[in-house]
């Protein structure tokens, strides 16, 4: 077996038995010991993993670089941020471990009617949200509530580490979607569409193939797919994001649907469609720029002006008690 092939296998059998054991151990720890453990966690690796801390930092201050001017409160909030997703990480895992009830208790929701709105349509509902709060939990809360839902992942390449990774969402309630192969993904897609059922799809993975769009002052390629879907089978497009307060009180936004343009031109349909997505997003990354874990965005055209973000803020109701 080549060296890179033997790394890549004990990478994700450490992966694997990492989690394994966290998940096994999980529900025996006092759950003060495993919040200090998690805060405990979040601060070591703050230090300990700079590379990826550099980059979360570079694409947080695409957010707020122009309005935080010192590098003491930049880096507060890049601390901040790392905290959020370590937190993210703890609730997701103990969400696999309490009844309905007690979730429904942990994550308020707001705006729920206008997913039964989407969804009294018929035509199923295309769930959109970003790396934003913990986002993990939409699955689990919606599947609390009695609504049948998929995520549309992009699986690891290690098969049997993907399939313990799907079996957990399983646990509570969420069907994984994979990404690839695409033909078989948007199989699935029309089939749990049909079915009246939810799909989620995270939409802030600007890179790669895709339209031009603006978000956050530079140009950045964003995805067709859920554009395209929703063109195709009139599936309305919902905007929700799981996002905490300064108490960590956790609450599920979800927005009106958004008004899709329809030309007669499919492409420039799309790219019209695109651009509202990405003023929905951005606006609700700016919200809240210490909730945003996505680490892959890349700068692309920087210091070109970007999309006004009051369409997008106008979707959402306002904030309730959210930290600025």
């Amino acid at each position: 077996m080549p060296r890179s092939r033997l790394l890549h296998f004990f990478r994700y059998r450490l992966a694997e038995y990492s989690l394994r054991a966290f998940v096994a151990l999980f529900p025996h720890v006092p759950p003060r010991l495993a919040e200090g453990f998690v805060e405990f966690s979040a601060r070591a690796t703050f230090f300990l993993l700079a590379r990826y801390r550099r980059r979360m930092e570079a694409t947080l201050l695409t957010v707020a670089g122009a309005e935080i001017s010192d590098a003491r409160a930049r880096r507060e909030l890049v601390r901040r941020a790392w905290r959020n997703f370590g937190r993210s990480v703890y609730e997701t895992a103990a969400a696999m471990f309490v009844s309905r009830e007690k979730l429904r208790s942990l994550v308020r929701i707001e705006g729920e009617e206008h997913l039964r709105q989407a969804l009294a349509k018929q035509r199923g509902v295309i769930a959109l949200s970003a790396h934003l709060g913990n986002f993990t939990m939409i699955g689990p809360r919606l599947a609390a509530e009695g609504y049948r839902f998929s995520a549309l992942v992009k699986q690891p390449r290690d098969e049997r580490f993907a399939r313990l990774s799907d079996s957990y969402r399983l646990r509570v309630g969420v069907k994984t979607i994979s990404a690839k192969p695409r033909r078989r993904s948007v199989h699935e897609i029309l089939s749990a569409l049909r079915r009246n059922e939810i799909v989620l799809v995270i939409s802030d993975e600007f890179k790669g193939a895709g339209v031009e769009v603006e978000f956050l002052g530079q140009a950045a390629q964003a995805p067709r797919g859920p554009v395209t879907l929703a063109l195709r089978t009139g599936a309305p497009i919902v905007p929700m994001f799981l996002t905490r307060d300064k108490q960590d009180r956790l609450t599920l936004t979800i927005c009106p649907e958004v008004e899709l343009v329809h030309t007669g031109d499919r492409k420039s349909a799309v790219a019209a469609n695109l651009a509202r997505i990405a003023t929905v997003l951005e606006a609700a990354v700016r919200r809240y720029p210490d909730q945003w874990s996505w680490l892959g965005f890349r700068e692309n055209g920087a210091g070109r002006s970007g999309p006004s973000s009051e369409d997008g803020a106008a979707a959402l109701p306002p904030r309730t008690g959210s930290p600025p």
